[in-house]
């Protein structure tokens, strides 16, 4: 599959002060490619140096197949980009603002504009002075899918939305994804990659400390487990459990009538069905995986611990 987009040992300082450190990445054309972490963690100072809006201090960025220094006018035409902090003209209405958009970014099929509209349900006849963030929001993601860009580079692009609006974002990316288009999203809010993503990366203090695929992310991340077992002693039950890879904090909660057990699993499930089927077990519930507690362990590790 073609690398829509590529960083190499990038690089960026702020005067004194470097905020990437030999940052590396690949996106898949045709996927969806996450960027999680903190503010602050240099997500936005990334997409600000794939688009050219700022220029690295070393590395290499690669876009489309180009080196966005250089791809001008004709490569912008070919990404969407909704920034993190979005200023919009006051003195105009949405819809005018997005026929100059338009003449910008290249042609946008017929009757495009109003279909995202209604979809996000956004006035386009109000004066964006008069628009809530919420909606300045829908606006600037209307302007960025408009013109049906091969790659779209969103920062934060459900800030401000309300839940029934943030689900037909999350449909217009999935359709995005199936018309091949390639998109690059940022966002420090797990769950919002997690429903999106193919791939995600874990950015922190200017380092990507994983890349790990929603899958991958899945089977690796956080269970929490409970069950009651009879006809078992609670040593040998926690014994057992104890022999699992991944166990780990295993708590007896009641040992009258059957023995009650808590503990967290990181890692695979089939050795602790394995392990679970020696028991007469009462009752099982094992819990979805918590990616976020996943995540924020990984951004709390040592770098050298990070694979």
């Amino acid at each position: 599959m073609d690398i829509a987009v590529s960083a190499h040992s990038l690089t960026k300082r702020f005067g004194r002060r470097e905020v990437l450190h030999g940052v590396d990445f690949e996106v898949q054309a045709g996927s969806v490619f996450g960027v999680i972490g903190p503010n602050g963690a240099g997500k936005t100072t990334t997409m600000r140096c794939l688009l050219d809006i700022i220029r690295p201090n070393g590395g290499e960025v690669r876009v489309l197949g180009q080196d966005p220094r250089a791809g001008g006018p004709d490569l912008r035409r070919r990404i969407g980009y909704l920034p993190g902090e979005l200023f919009l003209e006051g003195r105009v209405t949405g819809r005018k603002l997005l026929s100059h958009y338009e003449a910008v970014s290249g042609p946008v099929p017929p009757g495009r504009i109003n279909e995202l509209a209604q979809r996000l349900d956004l006035d386009l006849d109000r004066h964006t002075r008069k628009l809530s963030k919420g909606n300045k929001q829908k606006l600037g993601l209307v302007q960025a899918f408009m013109h049906q860009p091969e790659l779209l580079v969103l920062d934060e692009p459900t800030s401000g939305l309300d839940p029934l609006i943030q689900q037909e974002f999350h449909a217009m990316l999935r359709e995005a994804r199936r018309n091949g288009q390639t998109v690059f999203l940022s966002s420090h809010v797990l769950s919002e990659i997690q429903q999106t993503a193919d791939t995600v990366a874990i950015l922190r203090d200017g380092r990507i400390i994983a890349v790990e695929s929603v899958t991958g992310l899945r089977e690796s991340a956080v269970r929490h487990l409970r069950f009651t077992t009879s006809h078992t002693a609670a040593p040998d039950a926690v014994a057992l459990l104890t022999a699992v890879p991944g166990i780990g904090n295993i708590e007896v909660l009641e040992s009258n009538g059957g023995v009650t057990l808590s503990a967290v699993l990181e890692g695979a499930i089939q050795p602790l069905l394995h392990a679970l089927g020696r028991l007469e077990l009462t009752d099982l519930v094992l819990e979805e995986p918590d990616l976020e507690e996943s995540v924020l362990k990984m951004y709390a590790m040592p770098r050298k611990e990070v694979r």
